[in-house]
């Protein structure tokens, strides 16, 4: 099969990570895997480093010039994005390939129902990355199929282990550590509140916040300061090999007001490290029968009570992420990802040449 993925994010977040996995697993299975991606983003530069084909374009409109004028080779049109959605659903008429869509949100569609519903409709199957992502396709009486994404685990590199654990200061103590951007919806300042908490119990810990910054990031180093926290919190950053930070990590914690799975979360569980989440979205999927310890969203005083849990009770720590990383290995599999969108794209296209399975 000829199998095209669609995504004109710029950044580099989780989305872009599992198209590019998806593009090597179809490559891996014997299938033809291209992107049409924005010209100049991170994942155009990553297939082409691949070796993958890329085709480029600058927005929307170029995506539907690039369209007409290539995906009548195409057996899959596969919409990783929203954006890439809406305009494979005004080309449908136009387009010889089956549509797939997979949608990586929880939150409600933003304006009409019907609009959604119209331009989901278009799809020839719908894909949700956990069933809190399928739930806005089953309120407007939309089938939809659940293919969780994936993680990969990749061992830490031990010298650059020990290189950040210099640079950031992270001799002795307990480290809590997450990866999010400083996003709104990432919700940092219950984070900081909660260590703030932890600190009067466990005054030795070091707070370790990874990800790029954002809008909620002047407030939550203004929080910082306020709480008198700057000795114990370090803000790394962006940091490509994200592996080797969680090796760092003696407790990992998102404080997400929502997530349609929460990788960053499963990336934890894969390495080894005990989890507190919020108790929304995919983390009721991955963290359930004893994975992780939950909280509702913005209660810092529950979220530092489970981290000192976890301080306080080693054993049942290591054994609640032994339990996280042995499910995460088998529900999170690439290979386990890409063998369930192969069982799709053959439903959708059953005369088309491919691998067999």
């Amino acid at each position: 099969m000829r199998i095209l993925q669609l995504n004109l994010e710029r950044g580099w977040r989780g989305g872009e990570r599992q198209t590019l996995l998806t593009m090597q697993g179809l490559r891996t299975a014997g299938h033809e895997a291209f992107l049409l991606a924005r010209r100049g983003g991170a994942l155009g530069r990553a297939a082409q480093a691949e070796g993958f084909t890329v085709f480029d374009c600058d927005g929307a409109p170029g995506m539907a010039a690039a369209l007409l004028g290539r995906a009548h080779h195409m057996d899959i049109l596969h919409a990783q994005t929203a954006q890439a959605m809406s305009v494979l659903a005004l080309l449908r008429p136009m387009l010889r390939g089956r549509i797939v869509f997979t949608r990586r949100t929880a939150f409600a569609p933003k304006g009409r129902p019907g609009r959604s519903r119209w331009k989901w409709s278009r799809a020839d199957a719908r894909i949700a990355i956990s069933q809190a992502a399928a739930a806005a396709f089953r309120s407007l009486d939309l089938d939809v199929r659940v293919i969780p994404s994936a993680v990969m685990a990749v061992p830490p590199d031990p010298q650059r282990v020990e290189a950040l654990r210099t640079q950031f200061g992270l001799h002795g103590g307990t480290v809590i550590g997450t990866a999010a951007a400083l996003s709104p919806e990432k919700d940092p300042e219950t984070l900081i509140r909660a260590v703030a908490r932890l600190r009067a119990h466990s005054p030795d810990i070091v707070f370790l916040h990874c990800g790029a910054d954002g809008a909620a990031g002047p407030a939550a180093r203004a929080l910082v300061d306020e709480l008198g926290l700057a000795g114990m919190v370090r803000f790394a950053g962006f940091q490509e090999h994200i592996q080797d930070l969680y090796a760092l990590m003696d407790i990992y914690v998102s404080s997400s007001l929502f997530e349609a799975l929460g990788t960053s979360v499963l990336d934890a569980c894969l390495l080894g490290v005990p989890v507190v989440a919020t108790r929304v979205g995919g983390h009721l999927e991955s963290l359930a029968d004893g994975r992780g310890l939950l909280c509702e969203a913005g209660d810092d005083q529950v979220m530092a009570a489970h981290m000192q849990r976890l301080i306080e009770h080693p054993d049942e720590a290591a054994d609640m992420a032994g339990r996280a990383q042995a499910y995460a290995r088998v529900e999170y599999d690439p290979g386990t990802m890409v063998d369930r969108y192969l069982d799709l794209y053959r439903t959708l296209c059953p005369t088309a040449q491919g691998a067999p399975s």
